[in-house]
């Protein structure tokens, strides 16, 4: 993969692009795909991912405690904290944290959690406030997180405030999104993104709009239905009268990255056809061919799914919540509509967007069930379902070899096909 530099080039306006370079070889990639005969020479035979990784109570609190609670991961957009003293509480990982504009303008996040006796320092969801005031025995804090007040400090005999200050979340922005990082020695968020970063500067993060969010509560193990979203080897089963009908899975190209990120780019049956149901609506005027004539979605590791297009994304995003149970949630972003709220055509973009989610999601409860029968035994996965593996390998990359019991992690294989700086493709 080109480094950001060469990878993109400046366009006129200032804006970036993914070079020609870039788009020759996903072209050739999805011509590739739709021609072979079977996978590429050499490439190996996947030993059935362990069932234990979906049922294990143990392996899951691994998986939470070394990878979930060690990931950046998405937690809201820039304008969700317009003012300076604006906070929303974020529980998406179990512990409550507050993310806050600073008086400096910088985006921070905490532990809602006093340095006394753990009382929360806010209750509400949102809101805008000065400082951080314990309702519990007033202790005060600045919004940068320094203990500044404390009721008869008197009584704390050598006490130093400096050392009582909030714990912070790694907390950094790519464009308006902010993620967060419970890891506090987590290496710097555009490092950890790479190439994805790389390739999504084209889709002006920076400019991007918050248009709409919504979530859904899924009776399943966070991976059953994040597997789905990593192949397209499902469509003309669970898709047949919708996307099945206008991209050919057939053509598929997958690229592989490092820190367990991909993406895969699905040509149109025809390559004339546009989406009917975006016309008419703004578009972001840097994004390239790739974007604007073929289905690319990005897994931003570990539980983003992203389809990006001209007129917009969504963030499609698994959350955890038991060994059995998960969060989905999506979150549309939009180029600039003007003044006044989400243009009505939205609306059915937004429906056509729910169909299709209750095609992917349908037989989320009964494959749980099944999961946890005897009659599982694994998962023999094909060539075309290669980044659900990659995303397992990375999973116990993270865990480490020294944690997870025997029977559980899978073979590490995929190492030659990820492409890393500097390599045009891992196949050359």
């Amino acid at each position: 993969m080109l480094g950001l530099k060469e990878a993109m080039q400046p366009l006129s306006d200032g804006g970036l692009t993914v070079d020609s370079q870039t788009i020759a070889r996903i072209k050739s990639g999805m011509a590739y795909e739709k021609d072979r005969d079977g996978p590429p020479p050499g490439f190996p035979a996947f030993p059935p991912i362990p069932s234990a990784r979906y049922v294990d109570e143990d392996f899951n609190t691994l998986e939470m405690d070394r990878m979930w609670k060690r990931s950046w991961v998405y937690a809201c957009h820039a304008s969700e904290l317009p003012d300076r003293g604006s906070f929303i509480l974020w529980r998406k990982l179990g512990s409550p944290i507050v993310i806050v504009r600073g008086k400096d303008d910088t985006i921070r996040a905490f532990y809602n959690t006093c340095r006394h006796r753990g009382a929360p320092l806010v209750k509400e969801d949102s809101g805008k406030l000065n400082r951080f005031v314990c309702g519990y025995h007033a202790w005060t804090y600045s919004l940068d997180g320094d203990l500044v007040g404390l009721r008869d400090e008197r009584d704390f005999p050598d006490f130093d405030r400096s050392c009582h200050n909030l714990i912070q979340v790694s907390c950094e922005s790519f464009g308006n999104w902010v993620f967060v990082n419970c890891d506090p020695e987590a290496e710097p968020l555009m490092d950890y993104l790479g190439p994805v970063a790389d390739e999504m500067a084209e889709f002006q993060p920076d400019k991007i709009r918050l248009a709409h969010k919504a979530e859904y509560e899924i009776p399943c193990n966070v991976k059953v239905l994040l597997d789905a979203f990593l192949e397209t080897y499902h469509l003309k089963s669970i898709h047949q009268k919708t996307v099945d009908r206008f991209l050919d899975h057939m053509g598929t190209t997958i690229e592989l990255w490092a820190k367990g990120h991909s993406r895969m780019v699905t040509p149109n049956r025809r390559p004339e056809w546009k989406d009917p149901g975006v016309a008419g609506l703004p578009e972001i005027d840097t994004v390239g061919e790739i974007a604007r004539d073929s289905n690319v979605s990005y897994n931003i590791y570990p539980n983003i799914v992203c389809p990006p297009s001209p007129t917009g994304m969504p963030f499609i995003i698994f959350w955890p919540k038991s060994v059995n149970s998960m969060t989905l949630e999506c979150i549309w972003f939009s180029p600039d509509w003007g003044d006044g709220p989400l243009p009505d055509i939205w609306k059915a973009r937004l429906d056509n967007f729910e169909r299709i989610l209750e095609e992917d999601t349908q037989f989320a409860p009964q494959i749980q069930a099944s999961v946890e029968s005897d009659g599982f035994r694994g998962i023999p996965l094909s060539y075309q379902e290669r980044r659900i593996y990659h995303w397992h390998e990375e999973l116990d990359r993270r865990i480490g070899a020294d944690h997870a019991r025997e029977g559980v992690s899978v073979e590490l294989l995929l190492e030659p096909y990820v492409t890393k700086p500097g390599m045009s493709s891992a196949a050359e």
